[in-house]
């Protein structure tokens, strides 16, 4: 067991517990649940993954600010929805995304599985740019992100990993049914 996968798990978990509550504190776990996953994945040759924790700590930062001015002005982190219009666009975007990422990932370097591997980077692109903006639609990324990285890492052997996204799963899913009632509530009133 990587004492490094295990510290970036257990950061990481919190991290998501504390996002479906819509706790601003979420993010100082984030940034180093991120900072700690950028060296494991590089030591796994998981580089679309790798490169990705670079970006979760420019919109984890983002997010931060995002996120206390809503609670300054609304006295709560105000959850927000995505029409279809732009739900088809975000969908678009992460299918387009994963093919150009994993095309490049393929032929540019020696990744292991470059296309499963951009599928779960770029949706979680996404999945993080509409958390940082407070879009409900963030959650059912993370729940497609989470039903893909579970395997993707146990074959590369990262079991303690694996086991944290079957949680996040479950984390994901929770997020989801407690934002939609907090946005419901919110339209409601």
């Amino acid at each position: 067991m990587n004492p490094l996968e295990v510290a970036a798990s257990a950061l990481l978990l919190v991290n998501i517990a504390l996002v479906a509550r819509r706790s601003i504190w979420n993010y100082p776990f984030a940034i180093l649940a991120v900072s700690l996953y950028a060296v494991l994945f590089y030591e796994t040759k998981l580089y679309s993954d790798m490169l990705l924790q670079g970006f979760y700590v420019a919109l984890n930062l983002y997010g931060w600010l995002n996120w206390t001015r809503s609670r300054a002005e609304a006295g709560e982190v105000v959850v927000r929805t995505l029409g279809w219009p732009a739900r088809a666009a975000w969908l678009a975007g992460c299918v387009a995304l994963t093919g150009g990422w994993g095309w490049l990932m393929h032929r540019l370097t020696d990744a292991a599985m470059p296309w499963w591997d951009a599928g779960v980077a770029m949706t979680s692109v996404a999945a993080q740019i509409l958390l940082s903006r407070r879009y409900l639609e963030n959650w059912v990324l993370w729940i497609v992100v989470d039903v893909v990285a579970v395997p993707l890492f146990a074959v590369r052997g990262l079991w303690w990993t694996a086991g944290v996204y079957a949680i996040l799963l479950g984390l994901s899913v929770w997020g989801l049914i407690d934002w939609r009632r907090a946005y419901r509530r919110r339209a409601a009133a």
